[in-house]
């Protein structure tokens, strides 16, 4: 309870003000709890899954920084870069882990993850944004991708970030089937991509990110700068 200098009136409302205070940062803690447990079930079904989905998380982020987009958005922006891939729980290892590719029913169960992912995460509240930037970060930008095949504007943004941001840490990683991308070349292919599998404005804004953080970006991910003629 505080007094009020004007009046002298006790103020009763201060420490409802403070519980609720309080109250907000204990929901704030378990949101990241949440999103930490979820991201170690990722690296217990993909070692390297974990590593791809916190690079994503800063790489979306600071996109969304430059376009512009409010406080709340970079948040959920954060939070679907590292869970975009949490629906892959549902996909068998005999799938996520086939070397050669996939029969067409194969494809299509994998297709799903983006619906198991949304499944779980919108039943968290403050996350229903977020749900719906995991739920449709295949999404193509000229309509043709899935689960909705929206397009252009109808595609959320957070979504449309992380479409970029995936594209090109799975282009440029190295698996244990294959060697990653030089960065020259996964930059060539997010470029002939753009306005058709991608939205331009953003490709435009990672490739610039990507371009001035290139020497961190690739000790991270141990590939080449240069294209392998």
């Amino acid at each position: 309870m505080f007094a009020n200098s004007t009046s002298g009136v006790a103020v009763e409302w201060a420490p409802d003000t403070l519980r609720v205070k309080e109250l907000e940062e204990q929901l704030f803690s378990m949101h990241n709890s949440l999103v930490c447990a979820f991201n170690q079930l990722l690296d217990l079904k993909d070692l390297n899954t974990g590593y791809h989905s916190t690079r994503l998380a800063e790489w979306g982020v600071r996109v969304a920084q430059e376009l512009g987009l409010e406080d709340g958005v970079l948040r959920d922006v954060e939070v679907a870069a590292l869970l975009h891939d949490i629906g892959k729980i549902g996909v068998p290892d005999a799938i996520l882990k086939k070397p050669g590719r996939l029969t067409a029913d194969e494809y299509a169960l994998m297709k799903k993850h983006p619906e198991y992912g949304w499944a779980v995460v919108r039943l968290f509240p403050g996350l229903e944004r977020t749900s719906f930037f995991i739920l449709h970060h295949h999404e193509a930008y000229d309509g043709t991708g899935y689960p909705g095949e929206l397009k252009e504007d109808e595609i959320p943004i957070g979504a449309r970030i992380v479409s970029v941001i995936d594209a090109f840490d799975a282009m440029v990683s190295s698996r244990p089937y294959r060697q990653g991308l030089p960065f020259e070349e996964a930059m060539r292919r997010l470029d002939l991509a753009s306005n058709k599998q991608f939205d331009p404005a953003v490709v435009r804004c990672f490739i610039s990110i990507a371009q001035a953080e290139m020497p961190s970006v690739f000790a991270a991910t141990g590939t080449s700068t240069s294209v392998v003629l």
